[in-house]
């Protein structure tokens, strides 16, 4: 079997956000996943190791450095490489470009719960963070949600205005608690260690999901917003016990385990119940996404080649 490498423009050309999230209802539907997270730290950065095996997709393997403090260096922040493995004899079958396979399964990870959670006639989708990610959920949200306006907060308002400016009919909002307030989808993904939404701006009816925080002392919500919504996770393993957004007000007592609805894996109960509830979607991105992700490019690549 010969090995293939997928770069990330030639990758992402016959790629489709709402494809993916077929893909990932598929892989949910398998057994599931075997995963094994490593995290190393040194002060602020990190090194993340993520491997997954699902038995009849494959296994995949992937390791991310994470080093806030490079973008004022002139280096990328993000780091890392994915590689792919074939279920049946374990052979190398893909390594795909590491921001490739990041960017569609972060953003498609947050398509499929909105899907399955905001109300389907939100027409107004809030970004919080003017980053790398927010502009992969400026995509992904276009593809689930076309009628929808979009606006984005940013802490720097220039680099809001920079990414309006690259997305088709964005604006920017000046005030954040107003901008929640009258949005239907607040879709977040900051560098923030504080909480920088608050459950008293949130209203009936709305979507909210979390993507920023990865780190065990990291949220971006604070105590309120998680006894005002049904909680909903992408992984039980990957949130729980790694991500500060579920496990520090988990063991403040703040939530109890019981409080979290569902994950992935649990597809029947994955849903919102009334317009009026708030729904509110941890999005960790673990390894069996990872390998999800990476098998729905492969896929693509071949049917394409």
């Amino acid at each position: 079997m010969s090995m293939t490498m997928i770069p990330f423009t030639e990758g992402e050309a016959n790629l489709d956000w709402l494809g993916l999230c077929k893909a990932f209802e598929a892989g949910h539907q398998l057994p599931k996943a075997e995963i094994a997270d490593s995290f190393l730290y040194r002060g602020k950065d990190t090194l993340l190791s993520r491997a997954a095996w699902i038995d009849g997709m494959g296994l995949a393997v992937k390791s991310a450095t994470i080093f806030p403090g490079n973008p004022g260096r002139g280096d990328p922040m993000i780091g890392g490489a994915v590689s792919l493995f074939s279920d049946q004899n374990g052979a190398l079958e893909a390594i795909v470009d590491f921001h490739l396979v990041t960017k569609w399964k972060t953003a498609g990870d947050s398509l499929l719960a909105a899907t399955r959670l905001a109300r389907p006639d939100s027409r107004n989708i809030l970004i919080v963070g003017a980053g790398t990610v927010g502009r992969s959920l400026f995509q992904a949200y276009s593809a689930g949600f076309p009628e929808a306006k979009f606006s984005i907060w940013n802490r720097t308002r220039a680099n809001a205005e920079a990414m309006a400016a690259e997305c088709s009919g964005m604006v920017v909002a000046d005030d954040l608690e107003t901008a929640v307030r009258a949005a239907d989808i607040v879709t977040s993904a900051t560098m923030s260690s504080e909480p920088l939404l608050k459950g008293a701006w949130f209203q009936p009816g709305q979507h909210i999901d979390l993507i920023g925080a990865y780190r065990p002392d990291m949220r971006e919500v604070d105590d309120e917003a998680m006894t005002r919504a049904r909680v909903f996770v992408d992984s039980y393993d990957t949130t729980v016990d790694h991500i500060g957004e579920i496990k520090i007000p988990l063991e403040a007592g703040v939530i109890k385990r019981s409080d979290l609805q569902a994950d992935h894996y649990e597809a029947d109960m994955f849903k919102r119940h009334s317009d009026d509830e708030i729904t509110l979607f941890k999005n960790g991105g673990g390894a069996h996404l990872d390998l999800m992700t990476s098998r729905y490019i492969l896929d693509v690549w071949t049917e394409a080649a």
